[in-house]
């Protein structure tokens, strides 16, 4: 059996997505969910797939014994499903290309600190972008630099608002994010 931990800091739209889409494969199963926000709507959404989304500080993160709780789960990937903080090094040294996330953005334009959600919407918008995507890439050290492993456009038409560029995000992330994912955990 394969092992996915999801870390989520919001609704947690994508990691619903992705239980829903393991829970049939016999093979690969979240085993945990770990969020930074005591009022992230992943907490609540996990708990109907009986998963208990653990909360944890910035501070806690950053200590050695968060890299024991993840070991303790022995995962054989970690998914970043719009989780906002910078990912630690330690537990990407432990886990070299077993961490994973989704930007909702074709990489490397609109990344980095700051560059999440609808700030990159309408950033994509304002600047009159002919396309927008999605990546997912590999973690690393730096905010949205890790390898790339699948990218996926659209046309962003002159009438699209960013709220129009965010649905069409949604709809990327749900279709490919949890087969991508699939495809790391054969590779």
């Amino acid at each position: 059996m394969r092992k996915i931990v999801i870390f989520a800091s919001g609704s947690g739209s994508n990691a619903e997505n992705i239980i829903k889409y393991f829970n049939s494969n016999g093979n690969v199963k979240v085993v945990g969910v770990f969020t930074n926000n005591p009022n992230a709507g992943v907490i609540e959404r996990v708990k109907k797939y009986n998963i208990k989304a653990q909360v944890f500080s910035k501070i806690e993160l950053f200590e050695g014994e968060f890299l024991q709780k993840i070991n303790f789960l022995q995962p054989d990937l970690i998914v970043l499903a719009g989780f906002l903080l910078k990912f630690p090094e330690n537990i990407i040294a432990e886990y070299p290309n077993k961490v994973i996330n989704i930007h909702p953005a074709l990489l490397p334009k609109y990344g980095g600190k700051g560059m999440y959600g609808m700030h990159v919407h309408r950033a994509v918008v304002e600047n009159k972008e002919k396309e927008s995507g999605i990546t997912i890439h590999y973690v690393n050290e730096n905010y949205d630099e890790g390898g790339v492993i699948f990218q996926k456009n659209f046309e962003v038409v002159a009438a699209d608002s960013a709220e129009d560029v965010a649905a069409k995000i949604h709809e990327l992330e749900y279709k490919y994010f949890p087969e991508v994912i699939a495809q790391v955990l054969e590779s």
